[in-house]
This record gives C-alpha cells, structure tokens and sequence, in this order.
C-alpha cells in the first residue's frame, strides 16, 4: 500500500504543477492530494500541523487566483465588462490557440470587454488588459511556489535519498 501511495503522491504532486499551468486541471488542489497521499504511508514524517498548513495555503492561492483578475482589471482602472472578458479569454485562449493562448487570450479578452464598454479609450483598454495580464502571471506565480513546494515535501518524504540531499543542503 506503501507503494501505491508514494506513487499517487509523486504523480499528483507533478499533475499539480502542471495545473498550474493549464487552467483545466485544479493544481494547487492536486499538490495537496498528494501531500495527503504522502502523509497516508505507514513511514511518512509530515506532521498534522504541515497538513493543516498546507490546506490552509492551498485554500489561499485558490481563492487568490480566483479573485486576482477581476481585482487587477478594475485595480487598472478596468469595467465589470474588461473582467469579463478576461475570464472568457482564458478559456477561448486555452481551446482556440494552445499554448499561447492561456497566456495572451486574457489580455485580448481584457482589451476586447473594454472595447466594447468604451469604444472611445483604447488606451485605458490595453492598460486594463495588461492588469489582466499581470494577474494571470501573478496567479501563475503564487500556484506554481505553492505546487513545487508541495512537490519538494513530497519527495522528501517519500524518498529517501533526496531527503538526504536536502538536508545537507542546509
């Protein structure tokens, strides 16, 4: 069982580095899942408090990730319908043109929801896009230093020999 769950933890805890990246997958969420995993085997070390901890930063960056765009479009002077846009942008990017679109499709939709809120400003309007577009790299950021953590956690725990490593590391 031991096997198995070092296993899931490896493989979750690398999915939710990539879900943090592609907008389908929940990272944040899948890093911790194989935290848990990691934590379920008979020789783990995390501790109940690393646990809640983790859930809490994990419950964090989700609720900053979701909230971030809307916050940065209007913090960028943006309309409710610039936010909107940024929103369908990052999934019509994400279809539409893989993988630069995840990346470009919320500052286009930013731009574009603008525009056709006010047709006259298009300067405001890339303004707002590129406070969109600073949420998603923010966001992006906080997920991923909160994956590869997790997935360093995990490691450790789960083997040996890079547990070793780490703590000569410091």
């Amino acid at each position: 069982m031991d096997v198995l769950l070092a296993i899931l933890a490896f493989v979750l805890s690398a999915l939710g580095i990539v879900g943090c990246i592609v907008p389908v997958l929940p990272g944040v969420v899948l890093g911790y899942i194989g935290l848990l995993c990691a934590w379920g085997a008979s020789y783990s070390q995390i501790s109940a408090a690393t646990l809640w901890l983790w859930l809490a930063l994990t419950i964090a960056v989700s609720a900053a990730d979701y909230f971030l765009p809307a916050w940065m479009t209007r913090r960028f002077g943006g309309s409710r319908a610039g936010a909107i846009g940024a929103t369908i942008g990052v999934f019509a990017g994400f279809i539409l043109f893989p993988p630069w679109g995840i990346v470009l499709g919320p500052f286009a939709g930013a731009v574009a929801g603008e525009l056709l809120h006010d047709s006259t400003d298009s300067g405001k309007a890339f303004r707002v896009g590129f406070g969109s577009f600073m949420a998603f790299i923010v966001g992006t950021g906080l997920k991923l230093i909160a994956c590869l953590t997790m997935f360093v956690l995990v490691a450790a725990d789960v083997w040996t020999p890079f547990k070793e490593w780490v703590s000569g590391l410091f």
